[in-house]
């Protein structure tokens, strides 16, 4: 279904499709929840938060942490999450003194981090690779891939995009995805419009791709839609029931809206037998 406030085209004619991954690929809200659960029910202020109160305290915090700190990787960042929620709700902290654990690049992505610093926050934020896709999104990539260019755009760092990649390959298969931009790759996180500009160079750069044959693929409003509409990109909002995080904006538009990826990948393919 098209927002009836921009003329609609057809998806086909579009070359590239720039992905949102947490939210709109992978269910990263019950992903964020189930990890910061234990957290929780250690304080009486929050043991009784809803799944919707839990998200929003979350999303408040992260999004603060990642306006200051955009040279921290997604790991980093989300253990400082779960060390400020921890402070904020008044749960004594055992390991407040004790550094954020970085890991190197070119290790594993399941190494394991110092016995002295593989506290409470930086299991939290080694979390993300748990983070399990949605039903429908491996087979509706793969559908897409035959029709676009894939493109990552992602709050994330490398390692730990590389866990989620793996689960989004089908056994045995090759990953959907042509290019991955990362915060890491940026030093910037979304919304900035550094993210968005980065991808348009990319494209234009690799494959001659010009914007306005570049679809924006997200669930989140703040994140995605609202840089998307500021620099003029067409986008497609895939609105998963049940979100919370960055649905609190107003004035957005998009060009078409489907319930799931899977929607997307079937239009897609009825598009292309017209």
């Amino acid at each position: 279904m098209a927002n009836a406030d921009i003329p609609e085209p057809r998806l086909t004619q579009f070359k590239a499709l720039v992905f949102d991954v947490y939210g709109t690929l992978v269910d990263w809200e019950n992903g964020i929840f189930t990890a910061l659960r234990p957290l929780l029910a250690r304080s009486p202020a929050s043991c009784d938060w809803t799944r919707k109160e839990a998200l929003v305290a979350f999303a408040s915090v992260e999004n603060d942490l990642q306006a200051q700190h955009p040279e921290l990787l997604y790991s980093e960042l989300l253990a400082e999450v779960h060390r400020e929620l921890t402070k904020r709700l008044g749960i004594e902290d055992a390991s407040a003194e004790a550094p954020v654990a970085r890991i190197e690049q070119g290790t594993s992505a399941d190494a394991t981090v110092d016995s002295k610093s593989a506290d409470e926050h930086v299991r939290f934020g080694q979390s993300i690779g748990r983070w399990m896709p949605f039903p429908d999104t491996v087979d509706a990539l793969q559908i897409l891939a035959r029709h676009f260019k894939l493109v990552v755009l992602s709050n994330v760092d490398k390692i730990s995009f590389a866990r989620t990649q793996a689960l989004l390959t089908p056994p045995e298969g090759r990953s959907p995805f042509s290019h991955i931009i990362t915060a890491q790759d940026t030093g910037a996180y979304k919304p900035s419009h550094i993210m968005l500009q980065r991808a348009l160079a990319d494209v234009k750069s690799r494959w001659g791709i010009e914007k306005d044959e570049v679809l924006v693929v997200a669930q989140s409003l703040f994140h995605d839609h609202k840089p998307a509409n500021e620099l003029g990109v067409p986008n497609v909002w895939i609105d998963r029931v049940g979100q919370v995080i960055g649905q609190d904006v107003d004035g957005v538009k998009w060009i078409w809206t489907f319930g799931t990826l899977g929607e997307m990948a079937a239009a897609v393919e009825a598009d292309a037998k017209q």
